[in-house]
């Protein structure tokens, strides 16, 4: 008889993780410019040949730093971003008509994720009334003052990159790698995390704790990633 497996002890090989991963899926990721991005998850989606993706990202990293690589490969058909400019790709492939691009102001961004994480209808925002921006959306009225209706973000895996995570799923993160991951490790309605270092559940000091293990399914080893290399490719 096969040993059964801990139901609280979340590590799981690459392999296993990257069977949640499908044309057509709806992507997230945390991350700011590739820092943050989950090197090895985002190597194990390009190696499986993943492709239609609907990716939901700060922004489009650098052309061959984390998610900024299925960018360039054409692995995205969508991205929902605040911005996309360091990665030319992005804007060439949305001038010639094939990636389509959402974009939204970062602080938006990021309360449309957290939305979606703890379950609210949306977030109300002035911040671009009157303009281009508000096109197709819905207009509230509170008061005597009128706010546009941003909707919550939430997708099908959601992908994060911490520096240290217990078997449960419990999770600390890197400085400024802290960035989204937070957000999108709630947003997910399959969270999948790909740690530096993987200890055993009690060993991390629970005030050191960013994100707790209820909001994690999976934990993967990371393999780490050779950023010059990447830069210079």
């Amino acid at each position: 008889m096969s040993e059964k497996r801990n139901p609280f002890d979340k590590v799981v090989t690459i392999e296993e993780a990257l069977e949640h991963f499908h044309d057509g899926m709806t992507l997230m990721t945390g991350g700011f410019g590739g820092v943050g991005n989950p090197p090895t998850l985002v190597q194990g989606i390009l190696d499986k040949g993943v492709k239609d993706i609907t990716l939901i990202s700060n922004d489009t990293a650098f052309p061959h730093i984390g998610v900024g690589q299925l960018v360039t490969q054409k692995r995205v058909k969508k991205v929902i971003a605040s911005h996309i400019g360091s990665n030319p790709n992005a804007g060439a492939q949305m001038t010639a008509g094939e990636l389509e691009v959402e974009f939204c102001p970062q602080g938006i961004l990021a309360e449309r994720v957290r939305a979606g994480g703890v379950g609210l209808g949306g977030i109300l925002s002035d911040i671009g009334m009157g303009t281009i921006a508000d096109k197709g959306k819905q207009i509230v009225q509170v008061g005597d003052k009128q706010f546009l209706l941003e909707t919550p973000l939430t997708a099908e895996v959601a992908i994060v990159h911490a520096k240290k995570a217990d078997r449960y799923g419990n999770l600390v993160f890197d400085t400024s790698a802290r960035n989204f991951n937070p957000l999108v490790a709630m947003a997910g309605e399959f969270t999948i995390v790909e740690a530096d270092e993987i200890v055993e559940t009690g060993e991390i000091n629970p005030e050191e704790i960013v994100t707790p293990g209820v909001f994690v399914n999976m934990i993967v080893q990371s393999k780490g990633v050779n950023w010059t290399w990447a830069w210079e490719k």
